[in-house]
């Protein structure tokens, strides 16, 4: 029973606040076909603003899907040079393949990937990789060779230099 007339309550609010709504808009100037216009324009532009998002995010997944599409073709043009300079004679070939390698520096370079110079630098663990240490005439820290060079680009370090670490002087005890 109680529950009967709790449903019973509820509906009669109900239909007070619809009919308030309805009194409240119609009160307000806006009669119910100019709030049914109102609400379908909002709907619509509601529907227009999720098709926005949706493209403008495929847009974006292409941007970052083709980013190194113009990278990419600048390297297609070394490998070409490194073909040519193959078939080229002995003579040539030296002179061929320090061209290329100027020119796939440059490429780099023009790409924001730049070299860490590191020959008798102090060892930096955020840039080398020490793969060995061995006693030299230089002091304790100091890189002795580059085995493989390292690159940052824009200021990040991308690869870091695999590096020969000084331990010091030697002691002739």
């Amino acid at each position: 029973m109680e529950d009967d007339e709790t449903q019973r309550q509820e509906a009669i609010m109900e239909n007070e606040s619809i009919t308030s709504e309805s009194e409240d808009i119609e009160t307000n100037g806006i009669t119910s076909e100019a709030y049914e216009e109102l609400n379908n324009k909002f709907l619509r532009l509601a529907a227009d603003f999720e098709n926005y998002k949706k493209r403008a995010e495929r847009e974006r997944e292409q941007i970052v899907r083709f980013a190194n599409e113009q990278f990419a073709l600048e390297i297609l043009d070394v490998l070409d040079n490194l073909e040519r300079a193959l078939k080229a004679e002995d003579a040539d070939l030296k002179e061929g393949l320090s061209q290329i390698h100027k020119l796939f520096l440059s490429i780099l370079e023009r790409n924001g990937i730049t070299p860490i110079e590191c020959t008798h630098a102090r060892f930096n663990p955020n840039e080398h990789e020490a793969i060995a240490s061995i006693p030299s005439d230089y002091e304790e820290g100091i890189i002795v060779d580059e085995v493989c060079r390292g690159y940052c680009m824009h200021d990040k370090v991308i690869r870091c230099a695999k590096v020969v670490v000084s331990q010091g002087k030697k002691n002739n005890e």
